[in-house]
């Protein structure tokens, strides 16, 4: 038998819990702006610009120790972060002054030191990035974002009706302002993997969105007589198994890469998987029902005089 994790003809009464799906929206969306505002996003290398070096350790060593000792060779301020383990650290430092080959001095200097003081040190990566280049990265990460969002409304607009373009928008700026929140309280590196990950999510939740959005306008067809509430009731319960069966598959296979993929691809995947969450909730208790507040109703049209043009013609034709 087929596995059904959603049993059929479910009768579930999302547009009642719409109140509470709007308080809780408004809620996380203003404590994300409130944690970007306070905490800021902890930008990596690709923003920020400068050199970063990926160091794992054989026995962690104390931050502030090691701070020291980087500072001590002479190569400007040191952040130093916890990559994935304790063991594992981000050693970011400001680009030496001059050409690339002034930033391998550097690197050769720092990869000496640390080897001579900790014995058995990998380097698993060294990443550099002017401060021009880092400036060009955030204009174009942010203009990828807004059109993406700018093309959204768009595309549901002109597929649908306005009502519809501004619903998915809304949802669409609550899944990423999300998960830009989440990204400032946990203070994981924001990267452009983080980026292409925020474009990801924004291109899944409007699949789930059309799906859902498509059926509403069906049934409003379909069901012309029937209330705007139950119509949406209908289509998203209509649309329900889809719904948790993809988004299931991608948390499980996302799980998977959270807990089992390098530590290179851990904000990517963290950003997938709550964008996969917030995503899915949106869809199903705020994108939809925000219809009813945007006055949405069924269009009730007489069959008879649709159908009285063309029967008068064939008569004529007779």
């Amino acid at each position: 038998m087929p596995l059904k994790i959603v049993p059929d003809n479910t009768n579930i009464g999302f547009v009642k819990l719409r109140y509470f799906a709007f308080a809780l929206t408004l809620l996380l969306t203003l404590g994300s702006i409130g944690l970007l505002a306070t905490r800021g996003l902890n930008l990596g290398v690709d923003f920020v610009g400068g050199l970063t070096m990926e160091v794992a350790f054989p026995v962690a060593p104390p931050l502030d120790r090691l701070r020291g000792e980087v500072r001590g060779l002479g190569v400007g301020d040191v952040s130093l972060q916890e990559f994935g383990s304790p063991k594992n650290i981000l050693i970011r430092l400001p680009l030496p002054p001059g050409d690339q080959t002034a930033v391998q001095k550097v690197v050769a200097k720092v990869q000496s030191d640390l080897k001579g003081k900790y014995g058995n040190v990998s380097f698993r990566r060294t990443e550099s990035v002017s401060g021009k280049v880092s400036q060009e990265l955030i204009h174009k990460g942010a203009l990828a974002v807004l059109l993406s969002m700018a093309a959204v409304a768009l595309f549901t607009w002109f597929r649908f009706e306005w009502h519809f373009g501004v619903s998915t928008v809304v949802a669409l700026v609550h899944d990423v302002t999300v998960t830009l929140g989440f990204f400032a309280l946990t203070h994981l590196e924001f990267d452009l993997n983080v980026v292409a990950a925020i474009l990801t999510i924004i291109g899944y939740s409007l699949n789930d969105k059309v799906v859902i959005d498509d059926r509403i306008r069906e049934n409003l067809r379909k069901y012309r007589q029937m209330d705007i509430g139950p119509i949406i009731d209908l289509s998203v319960n209509e649309t329900l198994p889809r719904t948790v069966m993809t988004s299931l598959a991608m948390i499980t296979a996302l799980t998977a890469m959270l807990l089992l993929g390098p530590d290179v691809i851990f904000g990517f995947t963290a950003a997938m998987l709550l964008g996969i969450v917030v995503g899915t909730y949106s869809s199903i208790f705020v994108s939809s029902s925000l219809l009813i507040a945007l006055g949405v109703k069924p269009k009730i049209e007489p069959l008879a005089k649709k159908a009285g043009p063309s029967i008068n013609v064939e008569r004529a034709r007779r």
